[in-house]
């Protein structure tokens, strides 16, 4: 499968001095209609002109430079905030933008960090502008931080997960923008998984950082269309509502097959990893190994525990994105998933695995119920639940969430 292009070889990479060593009002611009053949007379086609290509918001200066004019800015962003293969704090500085701060989630403003690591604050080596960590202690954005700052820009790839962090990062500046009275601007992005809706919707008592709303696993939403939602559900702490913005991606619409031109954390380097991530990530709440510590996290899994008649096997090690992989040092069984096809959200790998699991009592950890959003899909499975029946208890809740995201939609879905 195709990898996502190598930062190594990505001009203008930013270095933070004190970074930790490697181990998110609407401006609703009507998206284009799609493409049409007109049929005229015999013999004759009339051609339509071809369809605009698609423009993250991030390169459309025109739709939000005016915004930021005379104001003190909060950059929150990543590796995948990039014009080009500039990074946005660069381009922003080259056109005069006031930049006060950079703000970085998980992985870090680089995003090299491994999974769940301890981000530190710092200072960026080319422009020397401060750089703070939202991930470790700090996940919401204080008082102090924002002290200086009168927008805060968001620009970070998502992939459309709802135990995907970034968009839980999101959340915290919005809400200490609102807090704070501070203006919140979302460049918006592509959703590589924004084609489709699935899973359970999250119940409150399992709101976490790897899930704080009340929607499916595969939520079918861009950054800016969530940021409205959470805007408008009123889902920020005490009801409130930030002043918010969404720049939208030009030419997109959520049929659009999206392939991400910089890998959006460590331990999703292809576009086949980010395509498998809703339906794998939910292995990280077993015993089973989704391939963290090896050269192919997100597209083998495996566990000691499963029969070493499997027709695949890897060991764990320590590397960058992952300094203690879960099942270290052990041999897991399982499968490699590289010749998988086009895939959307499924259950039936984990059942599979608890199936053939030989030590079922130890299978599922305390985490699973925080990914899954529910406690009655491990009870369905244990209770030898076919898919299709723990499918159609989603169905009520999941419904009422579809009809509910059509009010937030900024693209056409197809």
């Amino acid at each position: 499968m195709p990898s996502f292009l190598p930062q190594g070889l990505l001009s203008l990479t930013l270095l933070l001095t004190d970074c930790t060593s490697p181990t998110q009002t609407a401006s609703t611009t009507a998206p284009m209609a799609p493409v049409q053949t007109v049929a005229a007379p015999p013999q004759v086609v009339l051609e339509q002109p071809a369809a605009a290509p698609l423009q993250v918001a991030a390169a459309q200066f025109n739709k939000y430079l005016p915004l930021l004019k005379g104001k003190r800015v909060g950059l929150v962003v990543n590796q995948t905030a990039r014009v080009g293969q500039a990074f946005l704090v660069d381009t922003l500085l080259s056109k005069g933008v006031n930049v006060k701060v950079i703000f970085g989630p998980e992985h870090g403003f680089r995003g090299e960090a491994a999974d769940g690591a301890t981000i530190k604050d710092g200072k960026d080596a080319r422009s020397g502008l401060p750089a703070l960590s939202l991930y470790g202690a700090t996940k919401k954005p204080t008082p102090e931080m924002l002290r200086d700052i009168d927008v805060l820009v968001f620009d970070i790839q998502d992939v459309g997960a709802r135990f995907y962090t970034f968009i839980s990062t999101m959340h915290y500046v919005m809400e200490a923008a609102a807090e704070q009275g501070k203006e919140v601007i979302i460049l918006d992005r592509p959703n590589p998984n924004g084609w489709y809706v699935d899973g359970p919707v999250l119940e409150p008592k399992y709101k976490t950082f790897v899930g704080m709303h009340p929607i499916p696993i595969v939520h079918g939403l861009t950054v800016g269309e969530l940021a409205q939602m959470i805007n408008g559900e009123k889902w920020l702490a005490g009801g409130k509502r930030c002043r918010l913005t969404v720049v939208p991606v030009a030419g997109y619409t959520h049929a659009t097959r999206y392939e991400l031109p910089v890998r959006p954390s460590p331990n999703l380097p292809t576009a086949h990893s980010v395509d498998l991530y809703p339906s794998l990530c939910l292995f990280e709440g077993t015993d089973v190994s989704v391939g963290r510590g090896t050269d192919r996290p997100f597209e083998v899994i495996g566990a000691p525990t499963q029969p070493a008649s499997r027709p695949f096997s890897f060991v764990p090690t320590p590397n960058p994105g992952s300094t203690a992989p879960p099942q270290n040092g052990k041999r897991c069984y399982g499968q490699d998933l590289e010749g998988i096809g086009e895939v959307g959200f499924t259950l039936s790998y984990l059942i599979d695995y608890y199936n053939q699991s030989t030590a079922k009592d130890k299978f599922f950890t305390a985490g699973f119920e925080r990914l899954m959003g529910t406690a009655e899909t491990r009870q369905q499975i244990i209770a030898d639940k076919s898919e299709a029946e723990i499918r159609a208890s989603w169905e009520p809740k999941l419904g009422a969430y579809k009809l509910m995201r059509q009010k937030y939609l900024l693209y056409p879905e197809n």
